[in-house]
């Protein structure tokens, strides 16, 4: 199963915002969207980075917290993205051994959608779940 299989399912609806908007406007988005993370798109809707549910976490922590600072202060730089021909196994592997939550999607420079570890884990399950009723069908009929 590629990453292509997962957008196609779900959709290519991602939730953004733009590096100067405050933290408190990405709060409002996630929360309204009960979403764990917000791509960052520059002027020019370049991915520019992301704001995750980790990034508020560790702006909140700080002493006196300043809820208008700009997203590009706080938003992870240096992202890991995805192609839609990547293979899940692989890029639940990568999810997995880099800590890391929210996969962006891009091809040819252009933003095709996100995944998330729940989206890969759900593909893999239903994967799996398509394997085992295949097996059982082919027991039940060498039984007979």
């Amino acid at each position: 199963m590629k990453i292509r299989d997962i957008l196609a399912r779900k959709g290519g609806q991602v939730h953004t915002i733009q590096p100067h908007q405050t933290i408190k406007d990405a709060l409002q988005v996630l929360n309204t969207n009960n979403i764990g993370g917000l791509l960052v798109l520059d002027e020019t809707g370049k991915l520019a980075g992301i704001l995750t549910e980790r990034d508020v976490l560790r702006f909140v922590a700080q002493d006196n917290p300043d809820f208008s600072t700009p997203v590009h202060e706080v938003m992870t730089k240096n992202l890991v993205v995805g192609a839609p021909q990547d293979d899940v196994q692989n890029v639940a592997h990568t999810m997995t051994e880099k800590r890391f939550r929210h996969l962006p999607v891009v091809e040819n420079g252009k933003l095709m959608g996100i995944v998330t570890i729940g989206d890969v884990m759900k593909a893999q399950r239903d994967s799996y779940q398509g394997q085992v009723y295949t097996l059982q069908t082919m027991m039940i009929a060498e039984e007979e």
